[in-house]
């Protein structure tokens, strides 16, 4: 049997403040993820998967607090996915399902060291 590592996928997205999605692009996009997750889910290759919120704080190394996420490159993270493949090209083949992609997402794909 193969030996599977752990990858996890960061989902980006260049936020679009003047555009709000109508009540059937999100119940067709939350149709695509639930498809999309629940294949990978299907392989026994899904470790945990979450979406983040719009509101957080940041902590600073002086412990300085400042309101809100981190936006960089004019990108918001928003959400992660932990799965199980046999290559760094494995879990990239996972993520080409990804349906950030076709709303001008990207999807980075990145190994996980054991602490």
């Amino acid at each position: 049997m193969e030996k599977l590592k752990d990858f996890m996928l960061l989902f980006r997205l260049e936020p679009n403040l003047n555009y709000q999605s109508t009540d059937n692009e999100v119940a067709q996009q939350k149709k695509l993820w639930s498809t999309w997750v629940g294949g990978i889910a299907a392989e026994a290759k899904l470790v945990s998967t979450h979406q983040l919120g719009f509101t957080g704080k940041q902590l600073s190394a002086d412990f300085t607090l400042k309101d809100g996420i981190n936006i960089t490159a004019n990108q918001i993270l928003g959400g992660n996915m932990v799965v199980k493949a046999a290559s760094i090209e494995d879990a990239v083949g996972m993520a080409k399902g990804c349906p950030i992609l076709a709303i001008g997402g990207n999807v980075e794909v990145r190994d996980i060291l054991p602490m």
